[in-house]
């Protein structure tokens, strides 16, 4: 592979006192010189704002798409999955911090142009790539590059993301993204405040114009964290913002928590909360809920939303069965959202 030479970032503009001001996504870094932002990837070196993180993945990998998760999106195909070191919150809960809380100087990264992305996914014979492990956002300038060319040569792309994104920045990265799983990962300010250094609003704010501004498919996940995010009250409130905010037709998938990086005093989800919460979400009207992390064989099919027929039969990230025929459902006729 090539060598690699420092690429200059997007989104930036000059501060007072020969600092930059990082305008990527609403945490608005402010940084000096030979320092990064907080995402640790993104360093002002002679007064430019460079993506160090350009084009140095930390590794690649062949998943089922029902791992990112995705379940209306090409069910049953594989997807070429990388991120890079960094991230731009601070999840105390995170689940991939070996990446996403390391620095490249760190971590075991490799040089990969974004040709070189496109031909191991062409070489595999994955119908797509995936962007996610840490949150892609905070290499917007290689998921352009990447996805450009996956898009010319006929592969579609993924973010998987937390959403938190500046929204001048978001309309160049989301440009060749064909599908988001975007991490809701809780209803309060409290929660996104204290635990990931963020704020709920603008993550919202991201949800609304994907679903309403952009041809990007959309699929929303949340982490049920015990004590944390598990409140029945939070449940309805989040489900019933999704119902009024994005509809009824964008899958839900709530995903169990395991004790991991700085809350690991905390329990796994029960898989009683897990059930609960999907509960709500049907009775206040999301058509397509899913549990995750955990094996739940009713959990993880997709029903038809019109006559309950099992559409899609899945064994944790496999598919076992798929009843659709052209989108739809084979029994009634009833055409189910998503990419199929």
């Amino acid at each position: 592979m090539r060598d690699q030479q420092n690429h200059i970032a997007k989104w930036w503009e000059p501060a007072p006192n020969g600092k930059l001001l990082c305008t990527l996504c609403p945490r608005y870094c402010t940084i000096g010189e030979g320092q990064a932002g907080f995402c640790y990837i993104r360093q002002n070196i002679g007064g430019k704002l460079f993506s160090i993180g350009y084009g140095r993945p930390t590794g690649f990998a062949i998943d089922p798409v029902e791992k990112k998760p995705l379940n209306h999106f090409l069910p049953g195909s594989q997807i070429l999955s990388f991120g890079t070191a960094g991230c731009n919150l601070g999840c105390k809960f995170c689940q991939n911090w070996s990446t996403s809380k390391a620095k490249l100087d760190s971590t075991n990264s490799i040089y990969a142009a974004p040709d070189e992305v496109v031909a191991l996914a062409l070489k595999y014979k994955t119908p797509s790539i995936a962007f996610t492990y840490n949150d892609p956002v905070i290499f917007g300038e290689y998921v352009i590059d990447v996805s450009k060319i996956a898009r010319e040569e006929g592969l579609k792309n993924v973010l998987v993301t937390a959403g938190y994104i500046d929204k001048e920045a978001r309309k160049e990265i989301y440009k060749y993204v064909d599908a988001a799983n975007v991490d809701l990962k809780a209803f309060t300010e409290t929660f996104y405040h204290k635990l990931t250094f963020s704020h709920l609003s603008d993550v919202l704010n991201t949800l609304v114009w994907i679903k309403h501004e952009t041809n990007v498919w959309l699929e929303i996940t949340n982490l049920i964290i015990p004590g944390e995010n598990d409140n029945e009250l939070e449940f309805y409130q989040m489900c019933d913002w999704i119902v009024n905010n994005l509809g009824d037709e964008v899958p839900l998938h709530f995903t169990a928590f395991h004790p991991d990086f700085k809350m690991k005093d905390k329990p796994p989800t029960p898989a009683a909360a897990l059930r609960q919460a999907r509960d709500i979400a049907k009775k206040i009207g999301i058509k397509y809920c899913y549990l995750g992390n955990v094996h739940d064989a009713d959990g993880q099919t997709t029903y038809c939303p019109s006559c309950n027929s099992a559409l899609i039969k899945r064994n944790w990230h496999s598919v076992l069965k798929n009843n659709l025929y052209n989108g739809s459902c084979q029994k009634c006729g009833k055409s189910i959202a998503g990419i199929f």
